[in-house]
């Protein structure tokens, strides 16, 4: 074949084959198909939005004992210093708590407080305290921080002052 045969010759296309074999009739996707899509998609992202706001809740219970449990240490760190009791006031009825600094802290919303403590440190229905002495030691008690099944429980030794946090969920069996 010359050059210039070959160049006058038409061109030839290719058309796809659908399943069936016929040609010109390229499949899409159907209606019912692109639905089914998306509807997995959703379902996905519902998942994926349940569990970030369960770690969510999660992270801000866990903030939120570790904020008490460094405020409980100061008060001991302060009753040390200053070579005198202090003390830290928790009030379960409008979840707040006082530590040493005088400033009141409040729960995030959605959680609540109880609080273990000796008798005597109860002041007042939903109050309670817990004194730290100049040698480092205690009243003791437990405060415990809620939000829905979630439950951290902030430990204060009687002997030491130590204070402890203990997230419940990470012991169950």
């Amino acid at each position: 074949m010359s050059a210039m045969h070959h160049a006058c010759m038409p061109y030839r296309f290719s058309v796809g084959r659908s399943a069936t074999g016929k040609v010109g009739a390229v499949r899409g996707f159907t209606l019912f198909e692109m639905l089914a899509v998306i509807l997995l998609i959703g379902i996905a992202a519902a998942a994926v939005a349940v569990s970030v706001t369960q770690g969510l809740t999660s992270a801000r219970i866990s903030a939120a004992s570790s904020e008490l449990a460094a405020s409980l240490r100061a008060t001991r760190t302060q009753a040390i210093v200053r070579g005198q009791q202090q003390t830290f006031e928790v009030d379960v009825s409008t979840d707040t708590y006082r530590g040493a600094n005088g400033r009141e802290v409040r729960l995030p919303k959605g959680m609540q407080m109880g609080v273990t403590s000796a008798a005597a440190d109860h002041t007042s229905s939903g109050a309670a305290r817990i004194r730290f002495y100049p040698d480092g030691s205690s009243t003791g008690g437990r405060i415990t921080l809620r939000s829905g099944q979630r439950e951290w429980h902030v430990n204060v030794s009687w002997l030491t002052g130590a204070v402890s946090v203990f997230d419940t969920a990470e012991h169950r069996s």
